[in-house]
């Protein structure tokens, strides 16, 4: 076992080896999070095995002893060193049986999960029919988690698509046409809210708020007539239609030319931003410290900038909104 390096923290729950994975849809900051997880538990004398491949290399085995060299030159780094994929066994009770089993073959005493709810669900599930310690760490760019002010890659994915943004208002204005983007979000708006606002976008259209399209068209001519050469319309993707639908509705009603751009997944990718670093080094810390102290089936955040613990099922079945001040000021500003 690893000789610790500094003052030890109470463990009372007797961790001697944690294991680490990382599930879902991969978001910049989550190798910061690895990292932080497999140092703060080296210096508290805790063995760590990464988990390749999400849920999937869990009920196959697919695992790796960490150090604190394994995961240098880690933290500027986009992706996940462990890999990540969505897993149908790991949905069925035989497949986390047998998880659970590699997980006892090696020794270890709980799992930290870095990922979204689906991923929460999985160690949820865990916990309840084997007994295993679990730990989720928030890892989704969509911020839709309840819990948390902000999860890790958020604040990357908006830095992102508000770069794109700027690039194609250059253009729209230079060709005097109207941009509708697209920004990821499936059920919740927090990117396209925050990209409107950064990005000085004329209009807004978020999952929680299903008004009609018909509803630009003024906002379009009234911009025209007070000298924008060009527009931007942003456009969550869980919104109804999608930029495509928009587009059209609002290419339809004025006959200006209108173009889509549908950034994708190049918001997942990317070097995370310092926000996203510090975020997912104090989840890695105090997921560690947590199971220490006997803490699990929760979900690590931060709240009003401090560390808070969220059941896991509260984390998918109870409801995150967005900013309805923030939205309220996207619209003041869009005159």
């Amino acid at each position: 076992m690893t000789e610790p390096h500094c003052d030890p923290h109470p463990n009372p729950a007797g961790i001697k080896r944690v294991a680490v994975l990382t599930s879902g849809g991969d978001a910049p900051g989550m190798n910061a999070a690895i990292r932080a997880v497999v140092r703060t538990a080296t210096s508290q004398g805790i063995e760590v095995i990464g988990v390749r491949r999400g849920f999937s290399g869990l009920h196959r085995g697919d695992f790796i002893t960490l150090g604190p060299r394994d995961v240098a030159n880690t933290l500027q780094r986009g992706g996940t060193i462990l890999l990540s994929a969505r897993s149908h066994t790991w949905r069925t009770p035989e497949g986390r049986a047998r998880g659970a089993r590699h997980l006892r073959a090696h020794d270890v005493d709980a799992l930290i999960v870095i990922g979204g709810d689906g991923s929460f669900h999985g160690a949820h599930f865990l916990q309840e029919e084997h007994g295993i310690p679990v730990i989720g760490l928030p890892g989704t760019i969509d911020n839709d988690l309840y819990g948390t002010d902000h999860t890790i890659g958020y604040f990357t994915a908006v830095e992102t698509a508000l770069d794109a943004v700027d690039k194609l208002r250059d253009t729209g204005a230079s060709h005097e046409r109207i941009f509708v983007i697209e920004v990821m979000g499936r059920h919740a708006g927090h990117i396209a809210l925050d990209v409107a606002v950064a990005g000085g976008a004329e209009e807004v259209f978020i999952p929680e708020d299903a008004k009609e399209v018909a509803g630009v068209l003024d906002i379009v001519r009234a911009s025209v007539k007070k000298g924008k050469m060009g527009s931007i319309i942003i456009v969550a993707e869980g919104y109804p239609g999608g930029a495509t639908g928009v587009a059209q509705a609002i290419q339809d009603g004025t006959g200006m030319e209108t173009r889509v751009s549908i950034l994708g997944h190049i918001q997942r990718g990317g070097s995370p931003v310092s926000s996203d670093r510090i975020l997912a080094s104090r989840l890695g810390e105090a997921a560690v410290y947590a199971l220490m102290e006997g803490k699990s089936d929760v979900m690590v955040g931060r709240q009003n900038h401090e560390t808070s613990f969220t059941p896991l099922a509260d984390t998918w079945e109870k409801r995150k909104d967005v900013s309805r001040d923030l939205y309220r000021c996207a619209k003041t500003l869009s005159i």
